[in-house]
């Protein structure tokens, strides 16, 4: 599995060291736990035997303890890879700390995104994925109107990776 956490070490009040993640993880049970990157990316084994909303115990333990309260995504390693064969830009986004994936907390918003698609973004673009809107930002990410679109709708609901982040996750829980 691959959790994302949403505003981890961003700021001074979100300050998580990876090292202390790997070990809450580790507490919590989960095993082969790796951190990627000093972002919140976590790749992780959950034994079967665990049952419940895995992403709320993360959170509620994180809380606990490190006073830090974040909003944990869950991605299955399958869900993972689909999103990544799924690339609906290919060679078109060759920049890819440009093509940013947003992944929706929770799949049903997608319906929240369908108005945006008839919109016109050129040279932007967004396609949504089943539980991702790819948006493409190539005069960057501040300037993009549609990362701010996307922003404005999807609020904490969505946690944001570029393509390279992503493609770095799914090696990770593919390996």
């Amino acid at each position: 599995m691959v959790a994302l956490l949403r505003g981890i070490n961003v700021g001074r009040a979100k300050r998580v060291a990876m090292a202390d993640l790997r070990e809450l993880m580790s507490e919590l049970g989960y095993q082969d736990v790796r951190t990627l990157l000093n972002s919140g990316n976590v790749v992780f084994s959950a034994p079967a035997k665990q049952r419940g909303d895995a992403a709320a115990r993360i959170e509620a333990a994180l809380l606990r303890r490190t006073g830090v309260s974040a909003r944990v995504i869950l991605l299955r390693a399958d869900e993972l890879a689909e999103i990544v064969a799924s690339d609906p830009f290919g060679p078109t986004a060759s920049d890819h700390s440009r093509l940013l994936v947003f992944v929706l907390a929770v799949p049903a918003d997608r319906a929240r995104l369908v108005p945006l698609t008839r919109e016109a973004w050129k040279p932007e673009g967004l396609v949504l994925g089943r539980r991702v809107a790819f948006a493409w930002c190539p005069q960057g990410i501040i300037e993009s109107r549609v990362a701010g679109a996307l922003g404005r709708i999807l609020g904490d609901a969505v946690t944001v990776r570029n393509w390279a982040t992503l493609n770095k996750l799914h090696a990770a829980s593919s390996g």
